[in-house]
């Protein structure tokens, strides 16, 4: 047999595949942007609408083939939220809305609506970790006696971008890198900060990304938001705008960034396991149901545009109100045929609830049900079982891939008179569903309103909102992330949108990835969109005066009066002071939290008054797996724990991430070891969230180390 000849540079192996594949290679340097069939685009960062603020349209092709190409680009996974996790449970409303909307599951208080809720990460895929610093999905899907509900949410309130032309840019953006596929579930890459360096309507939200709110305790403790601005209507046709809110009842807490690391490594699926094992365990999650209800009469009275999804109202200048519960109380039967399987639609609404025209809303619409056409196989996604409606489905659409209802008869037309004319249009008033009739005298236009130009305002309340801790974590989040990036151009962009939110923050975060903070940038790439902007006539409206500081805003102000849920360790070894043990052991219990015993070894600890079964050993189970520790008593028992250097360093990593601490009698001796000073030995802590006594255990040192776990960290103790 000859041997065919090598051809190319190098004669490597693949240089002739290399060769045939030249012709289908794309280089887009120093071309103009075209859609697929070869015409130029003008504006690539706006769909085509009526006015300014007005719908976006139909008709916009450019937009439409390329949100269906990106939405076609994966499957089986989802293109974004591919990792998650779910639950079932019910929504009942404590307080009735019906001046506000006519929807019967948010005015009949008597409902126990069924929900399917999905929690997820954004980035990563389905094999990654949870404890990505991440947004994390909060989708509820609400099973109404009127139909299907879908509330498509976030635990952050706003977005990265405002118009829904440029999410595929985002995705991509965000991505691993298609070149390396790399970094997994991060955005610690230049694509990622290129793109938002580009875009300065994203830096309010960069300031929520690089926040403890991306690295959340549990999903159990972390907040839900609609983030559009929604419509009500009423059952007299009047409209209101809507934000909705979920509040979770255990407050909202997050982890320190260095032990969201270490939990990566030792629990990939944190957040999984710990919402499943509440679940199972009765310790239902729930959350408030919230509304913040803005009249027709005052959509222009903020100082920002409620149109705009980059921008949130702050609760201060619109309160809350609280008026529903949402409780998780079943696991899923079958991760797939469930939590994998849930389709989600913003918009899945019933009479009562309208969109705005906000322009990533109006996108949302469109990309939902072109997504699951190609993950779930094709049209008939709402016939899998989890996406079926309570009541039942009767219309003229038939066949397809998947099909599973029989319909009977041989009409599948409207109008008709073989069938009698059914299935029959609804009136309003029987509950036919009707779009709220808006004015609209608008040109067709692709642009945005002056007032989506504001791109520091609510990014500067952020900030100037946060406690000094939290402030210190942001500027180590970014210090990690454009630390991680290459390029010089990159880093000095944002370093300038930092400087335009807060000059020392921006400063701070220069120091420490040793770079100088630009005064201007000298080459602006994004042409359709000033660097700096402020939309100076906007600003200069009769408007609310807008606040400086939102305390509703920094996680210092969420819940501190409840340790239920929270897994603590006792380390322990043979010769361990038992009643101190149970003591604190009940007490905990008590209060409902979750005690887990540690011990050198597993099985039964033999100890000074009596035995105790260790649940696990320091080879299985890791400080940051847990959210306080405690140390009794017993000479035998604490010598041995000091013997072994993983009982030690369990004591020091809770310590460096200011976890409550408590230890009585000889267990002092360990946390000394640990280079932990008790400063107070009387059963009380200082705002450090050290609680020792040098006697055995008691009630008064109950009491203080509950009240001390309450309040989730002591950040105070980072500063030593």
């Amino acid at each position: 047999m000859s041997k065919s000849k090598s051809s190319g540079s190098g004669d490597r192996p693949g240089n002739d595949k290399t060769k045939s594949l030249k012709a289908f290679t794309e280089n887009g340097a120093d071309q103009a942007m075209t859609t697929n069939q070869g015409v130029r685009i003008s504006d690539d960062q706006n769909q085509l609408k009526a006015g300014e603020r007005g719908p976006s349209l139909l008709e916009d092709f450019i937009f439409r083939e390329k949100i269906t190409h990106f939405d076609h680009e994966r499957i089986p996974e989802r293109i974004v939220h591919a990792r998650g996790s779910g639950a079932h449970g019910y929504f009942q409303m404590h307080e009735s809305l019906a001046k506000y909307t006519k929807a019967g599951f948010l005015t009949d208080t008597t409902r126990k609506t069924p929900v399917f809720v999905r929690f997820s990460t954004v980035a990563g895929s389905r094999g990654s970790t949870d404890m990505a610093r991440d947004v994390r999905g909060f989708s509820v899907k609400f099973y109404t006696e009127e139909g299907i509900v879908d509330l498509v949410g976030n635990n952050i309130p706003i977005f990265f971008i405002q118009d829904a032309s440029k999410f595929p840019d985002l995705i991509h953006a965000v991505k691993p890198e298609p070149n390396n596929e790399i970094p997994q579930a991060a955005t610690n890459h230049d694509t990622f900060w290129d793109f938002i360096g580009c875009m300065p309507e994203s830096m309010a939200m960069v300031t929520w990304i690089m926040s403890d709110r991306t690295i959340p305790r549990s999903l159990r403790m972390m907040e839900g938001f609609g983030v559009h601005t929604f419509r009500f209507i009423n059952a007299k046709g009047a409209s209101c705008f809507v934000k909705f809110h979920w509040k979770p009842k255990l407050g909202v807490h997050s982890v320190a960034w260095d032990e969201a690391q270490k939990i990566s490594g030792a629990d990939p699926d944190f957040h999984r396991r710990d919402l499943w094992e509440a679940i199972e365990a009765g310790q239902y999650p729930e959350w408030e149901f919230g509304v913040q209800i803005v009249p027709e009469a005052d959509e222009h009275k903020f100082n920002f545009d409620l149109l705009d999804p980059t921008k949130l109202i702050p609760e201060e200048m619109v309160p809350v109100q609280r008026v529903g519960t949402l409780v998780l109380n079943r696991n899923p039967d079958n991760f797939f045929a469930e939590t994998e399987q849930v389709a989600f639609h913003p918009g899945h609404i019933v009479p009562g609830i309208d969109f705005s025209n906000d322009p990533l809303l109006q996108g949302r619409l469109f990309s939902y049900t072109d997504t699951q056409l190609i993950r779930l196989g094709g049209p008939n996604f709402a016939e899998i079982p989890i996406n079926r409606p309570t009541n039942e489905m009767h219309n003229h659409q038939r066949e397809g891939h998947m099909r599973q209802a029989i319909n009977a008869g041989r009409v599948a037309y409207e109008p008709n008179t073989l069938g009698n004319g059914h299935p029959f249009q609804s009136k309003i008033k029987e509950g036919g569903f009707a779009s709220f009739a808006e004015k609209i005298d608008a040109r067709k236009i692709r642009g945005r309103s002056d007032s989506f130009f504001d791109f520091y305002s609510q990014a500067k309340l952020f900030y100037d909102s946060q406690s000094d801790h939290e402030k210190n974590h942001m500027v180590k989040a970014l210090q990690f992330e454009l630390g991680s990036c290459k390029n010089t151009t990159v880093r000095t962009r944002m370093l300038f949108h930092l400087a335009q939110v807060n000059k020392g923050f921006a400063q701070t975060v220069a120091q420490g990835i040793g770079m100088q903070v630009p005064d201007k940038l000298e080459d602006w790439p994004n042409k359709g969109f000033p660097a700096d902007a402020n939309p100076k006539d906007w600003q200069d409206r009769k408007v609310e005066k807008p606040i400086d500081k939102s305390p509703a805003l920094s996680m210092v102000n969420t819940i501190k009066d409840t340790i239920q849920t929270r897994c603590i360790a006792i380390l322990v070894a043979d010769g361990v002071d038992v009643k101190s043990y149970q003591m604190i052991s009940a007490a905990l219990t008590a209060a409902g939290a979750v005690v887990k015993t540690i011990a050198p070894r597993q099985g039964t600890i033999d100890g000074d008054g009596g035995k105790v079964s260790a649940d696990a050993t320091f080879l299985t189970k890791v400080s940051v797996l847990f959210d306080a520790v405690y140390v009794p008593g017993g000479e035998a028992s604490v010598q041995a724990l000091l013997g072994n250097a993983q009982a030690v360093h369990f004591v020091r990593e809770a310590n460096q991430h200011c976890k409550a601490i408590c230890a009585t009698s000889d267990g002092i001796q360990l946390l000394a070891a640990a280079g932990i000073e008790v400063q107070n030995k009387s059963a009380d802590f200082d705002n450090r969230g050290i609680v020792g006594s040098t006697s055995a255990a008691s009630s008064r040192v109950a009491t203080a180390f509950i009240n001390a776990i309450a309040q989730h960290r002591h950040w105070e103790r980072e500063k030593a």
